[in-house]
């Protein structure tokens, strides 16, 4: 049994969402909510389980109850553990670039948007909201024009060739707050003729935000 704590709006928590779908394992989901009761990522209960009181947290009950947290290491944690479907190619220069362009979405892009900074921009600093879209929107546009470059590598193709994996898994999530945020994608021509392939995807649309069960 595998049991993913998550929040529906996560990006990282739809990350793990979307590699589980597409490896066909079954999962319960234990819904962690990011902002009520001041953060439930901060109570007692989950910092036990998780001391970096972020979401997601995949426990693998049928690994000695395993806890793995960080989406990056829990995608390679199930490409290792359940390695069919694979989410990364064979091939190793393949397989670095497919790595470069998600830990581009992951660590370099994403952190300068998630909640907690955006949250610290306003009640810590001061910022207002049009200056705080604005350092979004800049952020994305740096993130996206770096992600559609390094995707002329894959001449047209999915990550895998004909399916998608470990990269499609980071950018379609990211991609998704960027409309969220009324971010302009003219420029992002590769990126979205790639999420229009994924997301015509059961593995996808099945961990879409608004159609989890702590959806609000």
């Amino acid at each position: 049994m595998l049991t993913l704590y998550s929040y529906w709006r996560s990006s990282a928590a739809y990350r793990v969402r979307i590699a589980l779908n597409l490896k066909g394992l079954a999962y319960r989901q234990v819904p962690v909510h990011l902002v009520k009761d001041g953060g439930q990522q901060h109570s007692a209960e989950y910092r036990a389980l998780n001391p970096q009181q972020l979401v997601p947290l995949l426990v693998d009950e049928g690994n000695d109850g395993v806890r793995i947290a960080q989406s990056l290491a829990t995608l390679e944690y199930l490409d290792e553990v359940y390695p069919l479907p694979a989410l990364l190619p064979a091939d190793p220069v393949q397989r670095a670039r497919v790595r470069a362009l998600a830990l581009h979405i992951a660590c370099d892009l994403h952190p300068l948007n998630n909640l907690r900074v955006l949250q610290y921009l306003s009640s810590e600093l001061g910022v207002g909201d049009a200056a705080k879209d604005a350092w979004y929107r800049h952020w994305v546009a740096t993130g996206l024009a770096a992600v559609e470059q390094g995707l002329k590598d894959f001449d047209g193709r999915l990550s895998l060739g004909d399916r998608p994996g470990y990269l499609e898994a980071c950018l379609i999530p990211q991609l998704y707050n960027a409309r969220r945020f009324n971010c302009d994608l003219d420029g992002y021509p590769r990126i979205l003729a790639l999420a229009a392939r994924c997301e015509a995807l059961e593995a996808f649309k099945q961990a879409a935000p608004e159609v989890q069960p702590d959806a609000q």
